[in-house]
């Protein structure tokens, strides 16, 4: 028998590895005191102990290894399950679920879901990834609004906006305080929400 097939399993098992420790770096990068100015491709490589190509090589640029930071905290955070959510044929039941989704997601890594969103104003990089991994959660709010409400206007955009603003991270970490797990902030979340829809409805 060939000895490749071994020797390919090998190998990637070795890109996973390094693949994890990159994305850890990037983690406790963000964790530190010089998150803001330091969040590099170069001080992740430094952290990881590899060479600044390899991380190119892993993620492509600094968006990309962005991009994978935050796939690693969705997964980390249960977002798989919110695909469930919008099947579920009672609508109010379905937003409910969004709103603990979130919270599941914002508490994966509570420091760096802080520092990510607080560098999103400062370094270009991080501010498209955040816009857009906000951005989608504003269409899935929508869709789900949408089964509420009569349709598109005034209402169920007013309803969109505000539970945009409800699902946020900054929302969560206010309300929780700091001191509480971010799950403690469902339900006051779901009930300004369920306050937010009644009125769309009406």
């Amino acid at each position: 028998m060939s000895p490749r097939p071994y020797r390919l399993g090998k190998r990637e098992e070795a890109i996973g590895q390094g693949r994890r420790r990159i994305l850890d770096a990037a983690r406790d990068q963000l964790r530190a005191a010089d998150a803001y100015p330091g969040f590099t491709v170069e001080a992740v490589a430094r952290r990881a102990d590899v060479a600044r190509a390899t991380v190119y090589y892993q993620f492509g640029s600094k968006t990309g290894l962005l991009e994978a930071v935050c796939d690693d905290l969705a997964e980390a955070g249960g977002m798989a399950g919110l695909a469930d959510v919008f099947t579920s044929p009672d609508a109010e039941a379905a937003i409910r679920g969004f709103i603990a989704a979130f919270a599941g997601f914002w508490a994966a890594d509570r420091v760096v879901m802080r520092r990510l969103r607080a560098l999103a104003a400062l370094d270009p990089d991080v501010g498209t990834v955040i816009a857009a991994r906000d951005q989608r959660r504003r269409e899935g709010l929508t869709i789900l609004i949408g089964r509420l409400t009569a349709g598109p206007g005034p209402a169920a955009d007013r309803a969109v906006r505000m539970l945009y603003a409800l699902t946020s991270f900054e929302t969560f970490d206010t309300l929780a305080g700091p001191d509480r797990d971010l799950a403690g902030a469902v339900p006051l979340v779901t009930s300004l929400a369920e306050a937010v829809l009644e009125r769309a409805r009406t």
